[in-house]
């Protein structure tokens, strides 16, 4: 039994950290962006004496802990062996959600197999990216689609996802090291400072939600909160000349939109640059 789906890529603007007691209302209020690259697996499903998951990426074995989690939640005690081939179209762990991409569209095609709801594949994945600290909003925001604010945490329809009009070409460049998400969300200061910084922009966002209004916020939450390195900044300033660049949440990387090709040459001194747009048809079959 053989099914394949594809996950959008999402990108943070900014964000406030929201825990709960109950994983599904755990997540984070914050806006951001689905991006036309994302992830693409293939899953086989096969009868077995134990219950077995094998996942490559990229054709290279992986433990890929996320996307074991999630299908491990969907199988149960059930006994079969799965076989997971994930191809990401972005680097990991550079603020373009390849995690939550990568376990939803493992998780969206074994459900398939299984023959359960999309509903048990979103919860699956939303419980194993908070369990695994990869992520606290992808799962959420993907669900919606387009670009979009979290107007409440958790995944819908506990969490309120609201989706701004537009699909605009986006410009991406990685600038730094990669950056694990668990290490920032798991340092107080750091928390501290993304919250008190977080939360009004949210509220801001609400009163004129625009693309432009979020790349703005964006870039001032990049810097205030403190996650920026120079270089990030840099970058950021060098793109702004051509159009409105921010910080990737939470990597070493720059999402801009304006000038494409002007973006894709500035940014190229930098580092490696993709150019995609936004993805308003959200997790699919293929």
């Amino acid at each position: 039994m053989i099914a394949k789906a594809f996950c959008p890529g999402h990108i943070t603007g900014f964000f406030q950290i929201c825990e709960a007691e109950d994983l599904l209302s755990t997540g984070s209020r914050g806006a951001g962006l689905c991006l036309s690259l994302g992830a693409t697996s293939k899953v086989w499903v096969s009868h077995s004496q134990r219950q077995a998951i094998e996942v490559l990426i990229d054709g290279k074995k992986s433990k890929a802990e996320v996307t074991k989690m999630a299908l491990r939640h969907l199988l149960g005690q059930d006994k079969l062996k799965v076989e997971v081939s994930t191809n990401l179209d972005l680097p990991q762990s550079q603020g373009f959600g390849m995690s939550a991409a990568g376990s939803l569209s493992a998780s969206l095609a074994l459900a398939e197999v299984l023959g359960m709801k999309k509903r048990e594949a979103f919860e699956a994945a939303h419980i194993a990216e908070i369990k695994c600290k990869c992520g606290l909003g992808d799962v959420s925001a993907i669900h919606k689609g387009g670009m979009t604010i979290r107007k409440k945490p958790g995944l819908p329809p506990i969490g309120e996802v609201l989706r701004i009009d537009g699909t605009p070409e986006i410009v991406l460049a990685v600038v730094g090291r990669r950056r694990l998400t668990k290490s920032v969300l798991s340092n107080p200061a750091k928390r501290k400072a993304i919250n008190e910084n977080g939360s009004k922009r949210v509220d801001e966002l609400l009163e004129n939600p625009t693309a432009e209004k979020l790349m703005e916020l964006s870039a001032s939450f990049a810097v205030e909160s403190g996650l920026a390195s120079k270089r990030i900044i840099e970058a950021i300033d060098a793109a702004s000349k051509l159009g409105m660049a921010s910080m990737s949440m939470l990597g070493s990387s720059v999402f801009a939109i304006g000038d494409k090709k002007g973006l894709a040459t500035v940014l190229s001194d930098y580092g490696e640059v993709w150019v995609c747009r936004v993805d308003i048809k959200g997790p699919r079959m293929i």
